[in-house]
Parts: C-alpha cells; structure tokens; sequence
C-alpha cells in the first residue's frame, strides 16, 4: 500500500481509519509463534550482554516452576492439555541459552566469575560453595537423578498410557453409544464425550513423543558441560595465557554454574512430565484454553511468586530480576482469584437455586403431553435421524407435512422422534396419540426394491415387505440398483421407506389430527375475508364441536378440508334445520361435489360406477331404520358383499376408479359398511356428482 494511498484513506472520515485497522490486524495476526521462534534463533546466534542472560536465566526458571504448579493443580491431564506445546518450548529456550551462555563463557570467561552474569556466578559460588570439585559432584547427581529416574519413568508411563488409552478408545466409543440410546445422555452431550475422547488420544500420543525432548535435553546437558569444561580449559591456557589452575577455577566454575542454571528448570520439567502422565483422568469437564489453563489458579502464581521473593533476597541474587517477576506474578494471581471467587458465588447461587427448585412440589408441568404423532426407532436407525451423521429423515419428514398441510387443508402436528430400546434394532414404530397405528423394518445404508407386480427377475439381498403398501421386497446395496431398476423394481432408500409409510398413515388418520384449535384457525383465517359469514356461524347457528365433527368425517372418507368456505356456507345454510353431525356432513358433501368428483375421476366427461338395486336399496334403509329387519334373508348380505368384491376387481383390472352410487339416505351407512373391507371404494351419493356430468352404470350391486 503506498503512501499515497494510505493519505487518501485517513482523509476520509471512517472508512481510512477502518481499512487502516483491518490492514494493520491482517498483518499482525499470527505472528506471535514466528516470533518466538526468531528470538530462539537469535539467542543462539547474537551475543547478549550479561545482564540479558540473568533475565532470560530467571524467566526460564519462573517457567519451569509455573508448569510444575499448573500440573501439580490440574483436575486431569486434559485440563493442561497445552502441556506437550509448552514443554517442547520450554526445553528449546532453555538450549538455546545453553548456547549463548557457552559463548558469553568462552568468550569471556578469562576476566573473572561474573564474566557471564551474577545468576551464574551465584550458582557457581553459593550453590557449590566455589569449588568446582564439588560443582562437578552436584552436576552429576543432578542429571543421574533427572535422566535415570525421573526422566525414563516418565517416558515408560507415557508409551504405556497411549497403547492403553488408543486401545481403549473403542469400548469407550461403545459406552458412548450405549448412554446415547438408553436416553441418559443427550446428543450434544454425546458429540462432546467423543470429542473429549479424541482429545485424550491426541494428548497421551504428544506426550510419548514429548518425553523424548526430556531424555534428549538431560543428554545434552552432561555434553554440553563436557565441551564447556574442555573448551574453557583450552581456551584459557592457550589464548589467554592463564595457568592450569586459574583456567580450572575460571572456566569449571562458570561451566558448572550454567550448567546447574540449566539443570534445574529441566529437572522440574522432568517432573512436571512425570506428575502429568501418571494423572488418573476422567470424563466430566473439557480442557481450558491455553491462557486459562496455564494461568487459571491462583495458588499456583502465589506459590511460584513467594519461591522466586525468596530466591530474590537470598545474597549474591539478581533481587530486582526475581522480585520484579514475583509482583507481577502476585498481582495476576489477584486478578485470578477476583475471577475465581465471582465465579464461585455464582456457582453457589445456582446451586441454592436448585435446591430450592427440588424443594418445590410438583405441578402440572411435571404431567408429560402425550405425543400428537410420535416416530420411535431402534437403535440401529439413530443416523437416520441424526443431521450430524448425514440423517436425511428429518428433512423428509418436514416436506411430508409440509405436502400433507397442503393437500388436507390444515397444519400437520410436528413428529416426535425419539429411540426406543424395546424395539429391534432395525426397527421403527409410528404413533398417534402415543397408540403405535404401525412399524416397520429397515437397513440403514441399503435400499429397498419394490416388487411393483411386474418385475423380469429376482434380486440378492435381504427380502422383506414394503411397510406403507404390503408389496414385496428386497433389501439390496446401493451398487445394485442400476440392476433392480433394469429388472422393473421401484428403488427407494431407508428414509424414503420410512417417509412415505408416514405419509401414508397420517392421510388415513387425518381425521384425528383434526381438533378444535385447528379448526378454529381455519376460521380465523376465513373471518379475513368472510367476517359475517364466521360470526353469524360460530357459535350463534352451530356449536364449534359439531363444526369439527363435520370436517372429522369429511376427512375420514378422504375428502380435503382445503375449500373451508364452501363447507362453512353450506353449514350456515343448513344448520338452521338439523345439527345432527351425519345429515351436515351429506349436505357439505354436495356442495363439495365438484371437488370429489375431481379427486376422483379429474376432468373426465363420464364416471364408470356401481349402482344398487332399488330392491336391495330399499331393503338396506328399512333396516337402516329399524323398521325391516326381518326382511333381511340371512345370505343377503354375504351376497352383497360378493358382488361389490367383483365389481371393484373388475374396475380395477380395466383402470377405473372404484365408485358405488347410492341414495343419499343409505350413502354414510354404506360408506362405514364397507369401508374396512375396500377402503379404494368410492361411495357416493347422486346428489354428490356435478350435473354436467355422465354416468355409466358397469354392474347393478343386488340383482
């Protein structure tokens, strides 16, 4: 961006100083890594002056303590799980102090104990008491401490922890399933269990790996003293002219102060590593980010700002170094703990809350509705329902009521989805009003082949029967439908089977999903645009009850509700002279009569039908009456029903909708006759056909 550029922007009022800022977080945005990683590079190359090397010397020490705390605090291994990071950073800044220690060293070395900075002269004078004898003596206990003990237990415990927790991983991924179908875990819950899971594979496979870093520094520990010492001794007799003796103590001396200044914080480490991998986890809270796992306990910024107050008065330290760190670790140690007690009180207000919440006794909450309409799936058939592992059922499930409202004339009650451990697993069950109306069985993965009648051969598979419709079946894998559809198979997959049973029930039970909220929001809607037609409707000329009842048995003889006006002109009409629920719905029926004709026969000119026999008519309303029941002959009705049979397979052999045309009088008393027996059987009245239409007669049920 030039300067130019940059010019124009601040002068415009907002939109210079926004991109400005957008420009400026762009760029600064991640570079907090490369950063560090350039100042490693730079400790191991630039000379730093001595001073420098007493801060980052206290730094590295205060870091090693912290980390140590930080497990030592920790609930679980996952509530550090930054620790292999940090580790890894920690062991890389303290070698590259190594380095520039060495050269401050070697390169000055010559001119006294302090060549190299007070905390390495401090180490090397009052820790070892300023023989390098027993400098020498402490240096090797430290690292055969550190790297035979501490720090090859630790890397046994951590490739014994990953082998086991990788082994682990699928019988905790089963327990996970085995609580998500039992209902006592939610999905949500579920996702995060097996993200934690993952996690703590993730995080016992870093520290494997990690543990190495602490092998390998605890070696470059006792080489990097080796070359010091030799060096250091070349160095001073040779360039500097300095005898055996003043070489020896200037040069051991410093080497085995740098090296017990770099000893120690990798010895904590080392336990540090050692405390974590040898954690007994558990499962009940995820880890914290980096920040709040690292700084979140206050007890541990106290304790590590009270070691390094005290390491700072001790003579011969650098004080302002390590008090200056101690302050700033005490005061975010008390923002913390600011934190932490509002967080507490909070805590304990909702647990009082709780309290009292179970104190309270129960109320009419506590009674659970029953479901509208209710789908309950095995175990297997989860996925189906599961937007989150590619379940497209839901989405099917939406556009069948969707289709379903549109086509019936009012709103589809949602679907409650739930499992159900009783059922098989592959299997499912559909309810209405939580009574099961029907189930079903199918295989998530495959599709189903319907036999539609007329196939030219069979398939492999699992067979079966196609639950909406009774037709047979075959479960086959999805590379074999090419094959069933070339062989005259209607293919679907497992959701699509599912769906359509569902819309084939909720259409046959419409008429209970019809109640009096819904229709009253039928008339509400209607009120819009016929205001007097619904005031002088409901309730002065006819109860809201008798008006459902109506459009209950509208639906059940499948006829839609859709044309709400002409029903509601037509009870207005009417309803003055019965409010008998049979004699209103004949009469909504001839008002509708266009539109059953049209579901029935569409725009054809003629309706091919069944017709009775004015004998066998006259018969059937006399005992409909109860006035000519002995006139009934007792195979009669055996008879009836016979011919009614043929006559609906023959008009289903040629094509034609079954249809039986009766008297008005004797048309609902049929209907509910012979409804169970032949649901496809259209049983209208004469008044009920549009008079523009023509009716062939193909049998005369009676004669």
């Amino acid at each position: 961006m030039s300067a130019e550029t940059l010019t124009t922007l601040k002068a415009q009022p907002g939109v210079g100083t926004n991109l400005i800022s957008i420009f400026s977080n762009v760029r600064l945005a991640g570079l907090g890594t490369p950063v560090m990683m350039v100042l490693m590079l730079a400790l191991m190359i630039l000379p730093l002056p001595p001073f420098m090397l007493d801060v980052l010397f206290s730094f590295n020490i205060a870091l090693a303590l912290l980390v140590l705390l930080a497990c030592v605090y920790a609930l679980r291994p996952l509530d550090f799980a930054v620790f292999p990071t940090v580790l890894l950073v920690a062991t890389l800044l303290r070698l590259a102090l190594n380095v520039a220690s060495t050269r401050i060293v070697l390169l000055n070395g010559h001119e006294g104990g302090d060549a190299a900075g007070k905390v390495i002269q401090a180490f090397g004078d009052f820790v070892i008491g300023g023989s390098y004898a027993v400098g020498l003596v402490v240096f090797l206990i430290l690292v055969i401490i550190n790297f035979v003990v501490v720090t090859k237990g630790a890397g046994r415990v951590s490739e014994v922890s990953a082998r086991f927790t990788l082994d682990a991983m699928p019988g905790k991924q089963m327990a996970i399933d085995a609580d998500l179908n039992a209902g006592a875990i939610t999905q949500e819950q579920a996702k995060l269990r097996r993200e934690e899971i993952s996690r703590e594979a993730d995080f016992y496979g870093a520290m494997d790996g990690a543990s190495k870093f602490v092998k390998g520094d605890a070696v470059a520990g006792i080489l990097i003293l080796l070359i010091n010492i030799t060096g250091g001794f070349t160095i001073g007799m040779l360039f500097h002219n300095l005898s055996a003796d003043q070489a020896a103590e200037n040069y051991i001396l410093l080497t085995i102060g740098d090296g017990l200044v770099a000893q120690i914080p990798a010895m904590v480490l080392s336990a540090a590593t050692a405390i974590m991998v040898t954690r007994v986890s558990d499962s009940q809270d995820m880890g914290q980010q980096v920040v709040s796992q690292l700084l979140s306990s206050p007890q541990s910024l106290i304790v590590t700002a009270c070691i390094l107050g005290v390491m700072g008065i001790i003579p011969g330290m650098p004080s302002l170094v390590f008090l200056s760190l101690a302050g700033v670790l005490l005061g975010v140690a008390y923002i913390s703990s600011q934190k932490t007690e509002k967080r507490n009180a909070h805590d304990a207000e909702q647990v009082r809350e709780e309290k009292q919440t179970e104190n309270v006794d129960i109320s009419w909450e506590d009674v659970t509705p029953v479901d509208i309409v209710g789908l309950q799936v095995g175990y297997r058939l989860i996925s189906l329902v599961d937007q989150n592992q590619g379940g497209e059922l839901l989405v099917r499930i939406k556009g069948v009521r969707k289709k379903l409202s549109q086509e019936q004339g009012f709103l589809i009650q949602p679907v409650h989805i739930r499992d159900n451990l009783d059922l098989d697993p592959n299997n499912y069950r559909i309810t209405l009003l939580d009574v099961p109306v029907g189930e079903g069985k199918i295989y998530p993965g495959k599709e189903m082949a319907i036999n539609p009648g007329q196939v030219l051969g069979s398939l492999d598979g699992i067979t079966g029967t196609d639950p909406a419709f009774g037709l047979e079946a075959t479960w086959i894998d999805p590379g074999q439908k090419e094959d069933a559809q070339s062989k005259g198979y209607t293919v679907v997959d497992a959701a699509t089977v599912v769906a359509t049973h569902l819309n084939h029930l909720l259409k046959i039970h419409a008429h209970e999903l019809l109640g009096h909220d819904e229709v009253q929001h039928l008339l509400d809607m209607l009120a819009k645009s016929s205001p007097r037609l619904v005031e002088d409707l409901v309730p002065k000329t006819i109860p809201l009850g008798t008006v459902v009842k109506v459009m209950q048995n509208l639906l059940e003889e499948g006829i839609a509700v859709r044309d709400i006006r002409s029903i509601a002109e037509a009870l207005a009409e009417h309803a003055s002279k019965s409010q008998d629920t049979d004699v209103l719905t004949a009469q909504v029926r001839v008002s509708l009569g266009r539109v059953i004709y049209q579901h029935i026969n569409g725009m054809a000119e003629e309706l091919s039908a069944m017709t009775l026999d004015p004998k066998l008519e006259q018969i059937l309303l006399s005992t409909q009456q109860g006035q000519g029941a002995e006139m009934m002959e007792p195979g009669l009705a055996e008879n009836m029903m016979q011919q009614i049979s043929e006559g609906v397979q023959k008009m289903d052999n040629e094509g034609l909708p079954p249809v039986l045309l009766v008297g008005s009088a004797v048309r609902y008393w049929m209907a509910r006759l012979i409804r169970s027996n032949y649901p496809q059987l259209n049983v209208l009245a004469y008044e009920e056909l549009p008079g523009n239409k023509k009716i062939k007669v193909i049998a005369a049920i009676g004669q």
